[in-house]
């Protein structure tokens, strides 16, 4: 998948939870966001927006996500001492699970989809080798006299 093919699949998406109706609607970005803007206007009429706290698992994540906030006009913040992948946001309840969280999962697997392709491109172009997975052992060599085995660096 190429960036531009990248960008029109983030679009459908929204358009998707926007709840675009024709191949053309969901060419129109725009018209989706403002969509999406109006079922949040609804929702916090409806309800009270309450704070929410997303632990995203990395730097990516927190870019996605954060950006798919501003888009809608929200506020994402974090309390001094959170780390720098937790996310705060008000808003409400309904919008967040209709809407907010699973436009997210389905846009950030799509982003990791890519970011895997061209890594293990690039990867394979470099080194000339897979970086994919490893051999599965059954079990931990036993320790030779001494207590001492093969050092074990952490990352």
């Amino acid at each position: 998948m190429d960036e531009e093919s990248l960008r029109r699949k983030l679009a459908a998406i929204e358009s998707l939870f926007a709840g675009a109706a024709t191949s053309g609607e969901r060419e129109a970005a725009e018209a989706a966001r403002e969509r999406i803007l109006a079922r949040l206007k609804a929702a916090t009429e409806a309800q009270p927006a309450v704070e929410y706290k997303f632990s995203l698992g990395d730097e990516w994540q927190r870019r996605l996500f954060v950006a798919l906030l501003r888009r809608y006009g929200l506020e994402p913040y974090r309390y001094r001492g959170q780390r720098h992948t937790t996310v705060m946001v008000r808003v409400p309840k309904r919008f967040v699970d209709e809407t907010l969280w699973p436009q997210y999962q389905q846009l950030a697997a799509t982003l990791r989809g890519w970011l895997d392709e061209v890594a293990e491109r690039v990867i394979r172009e470099v080194l000339q080798a897979e970086g994919g997975g490893v051999e599965e052992k059954t079990a931990r060599p036993q320790l030779g006299p001494g207590g001492s085995g093969p050092a074990t660096p952490s990352v």
